[in-house]
């Protein structure tokens, strides 16, 4: 059995794969309730296994129970090129790298071989520079690298 923040994790992604419309709209309270934690437990996952470079975009209301709003975001066939490399900008850490390739193989963009390329070539070990520029290389190897990639499958 995993952990509490796998276990929810695990209870809202397959919540979005049923929904139509690839969201849903959550309350804190009842979540933290069903998993019989503490709403700031909720909060943890939301902020750091729901972010933009993952795919999901995630809007609260406040009141009325505190309403979450989770949408699953698609990069195929919705994102030019362009906007690609946006999202990797001109510095990326190596974990919001690693998330925006496995968004991309999840997807189908990249096959599993080449996100183990393109994983082997953010890993800091591949960089070995200090920070800053290591983000910065590793933003520009992604994107050229990526770019080359996607290149062969137009």
């Amino acid at each position: 059995m995993g952990s509490l923040s796998d276990n929810i994790e695990k209870y809202l992604k397959n919540l979005i794969e049923e929904s139509p419309n690839k969201a849903i709209v959550v309350k804190r309270c009842d979540l933290a309730y069903k998993f019989n934690c503490v709403p700031s437990q909720i909060n943890y996952v939301l902020s750091t296994r729901f972010t933009e470079d993952k795919g999901y975009l995630v809007s609260s209301r406040r009141g009325g129970g505190g309403y979450i709003e989770i949408r699953r975001l698609r990069l195929a066939g919705e994102t030019p090129l362009y906007k690609l490399t946006d999202l990797i900008g001109n510095s990326i850490s190596e974990q919001e790298a690693n998330g925006l390739i496995t968004r991309l193989a999840d997807e189908g963009i990249i096959k599993e071989r080449e996100e183990g390329l393109l994983k082997s070539c953010v890993k800091r070990e591949s960089i070995p520079v200090p920070l800053p520029w290591r983000d910065e290389i590793r933003a520009a190897l992604f994107k050229n690298v990526l770019l080359e990639i996607l290149k062969f499958k137009e």
